[in-house]
């Protein structure tokens, strides 16, 4: 059985205007073979799930960078009201931990928390509705440095505290033991249960998918500002010529047509 496990954010949708329909020929492709399509985002289950019913997608997703898997009714065996593996750290745990690190460190900070749904509209350049459902945190907290030049010590005291940090497309997130890699581990062993065998792809485009695309048999880079520290991480990943939706669907048409 084969599984594409795909980042959002500069991947399948675009990183400035969140369109999707450039990547339309490669997502019928896979619906077409029946191939699960696992959305692995720093997005909250919120958004989420809104993107996966406007792209028509069944399948389970990860949210929040790892925080939680979701799977939906009917998927890997699951009845009612579907599941959900919950991985990671409290809302308010991290925003405490991360305002904490802000005061030791001397690295001024701003997050989610401290914004209103506009203000993240503005920042994001997404409607207000799509806002309020980012704003819906539970397991993540993307912030912005407002003082670059003590990043490392801000990193060092989050570490101290027994917290971890990563690098999206537009933000520095604070989590806790959980990243993308582990949940999409977990998952795996969900599908191998039920399947036996897999045989995964792995799209993505920034530094928090890293982990994750070093897990997987066939990581592919999405064309972007940070694909050559990317490269360096992931030396076996497969860099697109296009960016954003356009990379993915070149990347995807690509390798189901050298199977098919």
């Amino acid at each position: 059985m084969r599984i594409v496990i795909s980042d959002l954010d500069g991947t399948l949708l675009d990183h400035d205007t969140y369109a999707w329909s450039e990547a339309e020929q490669a997502l019928e492709l896979l619906k077409r073979k029946g191939i699960p399509l696992i959305l692995c985002t720093s997005k909250t289950a919120a958004e989420t799930d809104e993107w996966r019913q406007q792209m028509g997608l069944p399948h389970p997703y990860v949210v929040e960078n790892g925080g939680a898997v979701i799977i939906p009714p009917g998927q890997l065996g699951t009845q009612g009201g579907g599941r959900e593996m919950i991985l990671g750290t409290p809302y308010p745990d991290l925003v405490a931990a991360l305002r904490a690190a802000s005061v030791e460190s001397g690295c001024r900070v701003e997050g989610f928390a401290d914004w209103s749904v506009e203000r993240i509209a503005e920042i994001c350049e997404m409607p207000v509705e799509r806002a309020a459902l980012a704003k819906q945190r539970q397991y993540d907290e993307p912030f912005i440095l407002r003082d670059a030049s003590r990043e490392r010590q801000l990193i060092q005291a989050i570490g101290a505290q027994g917290y971890r940090t990563t690098r999206g497309g537009r933000f520095h997130h604070i989590l806790g033991e959980n990243d993308k890699a582990a949940a999409v581990r977990r998952l795996l062993e969900l599908y191998q249960a039920q399947t036996g065998p897999v045989e995964t792809i792995g799209l993505g485009d920034g530094l928090n998918d890293v982990e994750f695309l070093k897990m997987v048999d066939h990581p592919v880079l999405i064309r972007s500002p940070r694909v050559e520290t990317l490269r360096a991480a992931v030396p076996a990943g497969q860099v697109t010529a296009k960016s954003g939706p356009a990379g993915w669907n070149e990347a995807i048409l690509g390798l189901f047509a050298d199977r098919s």
